[in-house]
């Protein structure tokens, strides 16, 4: 089930058209978020410079991630290395800086723990403008901290971004 966003006036979705749409993710004028404050953690895109505690974020979890992302996506391989997770994080700055995906790290306020990434795409539901999958490191996984970073991505894309309707992947079903 696709939660419902904020209608953006003069925007045909992909769903209004009935076919996949080839413009742009979101619209040229919009201000893509850079920094965003929770109570207990911040949000912000995620760089080449974040490659090493996202890693060690990753291998930490490896066999969860595997277990949620792996049947699907083939992430991450089971030959997960640094050099790969380096291409990855690359890869998804990259994604950000087109304007085809965005892909943020979760870290304390003060930068210094990684506890998750969170990524905005576009969906390959018809029913739905954005697919948003958010996760956790192990040591985080089942905690408050988690329920309230699903609560506040919830709000803040179906808010902040200019989506009609959005799907979260494993959060929203059954």
């Amino acid at each position: 089930m696709a939660v419902p966003a904020r209608a953006v006036p003069g925007r045909t979705s992909a769903r209004q058209t009935g076919r996949r749409s080839v413009r742009e993710f979101v619209p040229a004028d919009f201000v893509v978020p850079t920094l965003v404050a929770g109570p207990r953690f911040q949000i912000r895109p995620i760089t080449v410079h974040d490659v090493v505690k996202d890693y060690g974020a990753v291998i930490g979890s490896l066999e969860r991630l595997r277990g949620r992302f792996g049947p699907e996506w083939g992430w991450p391989d089971t030959e997960f290395t640094f050099e790969q997770a380096l291409i990855d994080v690359a890869w998804l700055q990259k994604e950000g800086q087109l304007r085809r995906s965005f892909s943020y790290v979760v870290t304390s306020p003060d930068d210094e723990q990684q506890y998750g990434r969170i990524h905005v795409a576009p969906s390959d539901d018809p029913g739905a403008d954005a697919c948003v999958v958010f996760w956790v490191r192990d040591d985080q996984a089942g905690t408050s901290l988690e329920r309230e970073l699903g609560d506040f991505v919830e709000e803040w894309v179906t808010t902040a971004w200019p989506f009609e309707a959005v799907r979260f992947p494993g959060r929203d079903e059954g």
